[in-house]
């Protein structure tokens, strides 16, 4: 009777726990449909529960941003694949300072051309890839490649549609605080192409005289394109700079980006690297024409030397008074000038007055080490 009743109660609790795993199960279930936004996601009324929205923390995680550590230091997802893109940009302290410099001469140099307040300002200077900055150019634009003689190389000036009309409706006497005129994606006409022309001259011109100080290099302008893909100065994945100046003249304006591939300006990237104006890295002119002006100034002294020759040490021990030292010269031999140990020429003694004079007779025998040995000795040096 007993056995009975326990195979009842065993019978029993088994029914309940399998009802109750089942239910686990699909409460499990519906909660792993519901975080994959699945159609089994079904809320305790029958019906189905809105699709999951992600919280922070996980786009974070998806992007791969540290909120803590504001992502310096993460490198997954998907900051990882646009961090492999980015170029690392060199800094030239010298090449901020040009182009400084030019903003001030094409403030003065557009005022000039347009007759009309104009303010130039630097917006920045950045690293990029040259085949990212092709793609990322809007279009309508006007790009000219024009050429640097002394570097041996090529640079992009791209003028915006918003500049390029605005200087048409300045040089064409276009009235002040209209509406901006839209681009209706037809080419540019030979006027407004012309226009922009002489305005890149005056840019080129410019900045000619802001790399003066530090270079001389003459820029000339090869072609207008308003295709990306025919003004290639470079490989796509070449690393260039990017200097974006921001033209406003009251009301209307635009921009003009510089592009200088690196391997352009590598002729003058020492120069570049310079911290100020004038900071010296090897020789300096300054230096060598006080240290020449204190030697011309300086004081040596000279010995006449009559006779010179070298004894054992044992017949110098062995000398008594009265000995006498035979010098092997006749009385009209000419006597050595010396300077130290250097022997510079040779002079026939006499008298003038009452005290001992020597006559130079020979010219004096000058180092055949010169400052263009040095030179020619510290080139082959860096060859080596």
């Amino acid at each position: 009777m007993a056995g009975e009743d326990d195979d009842d109660l065993a019978a029993e609790w088994g029914a309940a726990m399998a009802e109750q795993v089942g239910e686990d199960a699909e409460a499990m279930a519906a909660e792993w449909a519901a975080m994959l936004g699945g159609p089994a996601a079904v809320d305790d009324g029958g019906r189905k529960s809105p699709d999951r929205v992600l919280n922070q923390e996980e786009v974070d995680g998806l992007l791969g941003f540290n909120p803590h550590e504001l992502g310096l230091n993460s490198q997954s997802g998907i900051r990882a694949i646009i961090n492999s893109a980015l170029v690392s940009y060199e800094r030239l302290p010298m090449l901020e300072i040009v182009f400084d410099r030019l903003v001030r001469l094409l403030t003065t140099s557009l005022r000039n051309f347009t007759s009309d307040n104009v303010e130039v300002s630097l917006d920045g200077i950045r690293s990029v890839r040259f085949g990212d900055y092709l793609n990322s150019i809007p279009l309508p634009a006007i790009l000219s490649v024009f050429k640097a003689h002394q570097w041996d190389g090529f640079g992009l000036m791209t003028v915006d549609s918003a500049l390029i009309y605005s200087i048409i409706d300045v040089l064409l006497g276009g009235r002040r605080g209209a509406a901006t005129m839209k681009v209706e994606g037809r080419p540019y006409t030979t006027i407004e192409t012309s226009l922009v022309q002489r305005m890149i001259e005056v840019v080129l011109a410019d900045a000619e005289q802001a790399f003066r100080p530090i270079t001389n290099v003459n820029f000339s302008l090869d072609r207008l394109e308003t295709n990306p893909r025919f003004a290639a100065i470079t490989r796509p994945a070449n690393a260039a700079i990017l200097v974006n100046l921001r033209i406003d003249m009251e009301d209307r304006g635009g921009f003009i980006e510089v592009l200088l591939p690196y391997a352009t300006i590598e002729p003058i990237r020492e120069t570049l690297l310079q911290q100020f104006m004038g900071e010296k890295f090897g020789r300096d002119a300054t230096w060598e024409g006080h240290l020449a002006t204190e030697i011309w100034s300086a004081e040596a002294e000279l010995h006449a030397v009559l006779y010179d020759k070298k004894l054992p040490l044992r017949t110098i021990l062995d000398l008594d008074i009265g000995d006498t030292l035979m010098l092997d010269v006749a009385p009209d031999e000419l006597v050595e000038i010396r300077c130290g140990d250097q022997v510079l020429t040779e002079a026939r003694m006499g008298r003038a007055g009452d005290k001992v004079a020597v006559q130079i007779a020979r010219p004096l025998r000058r180092s055949h080490t010169t400052l263009a040995a040095f030179e020619a000795a510290g080139e082959s040096r860096k060859d080596a």
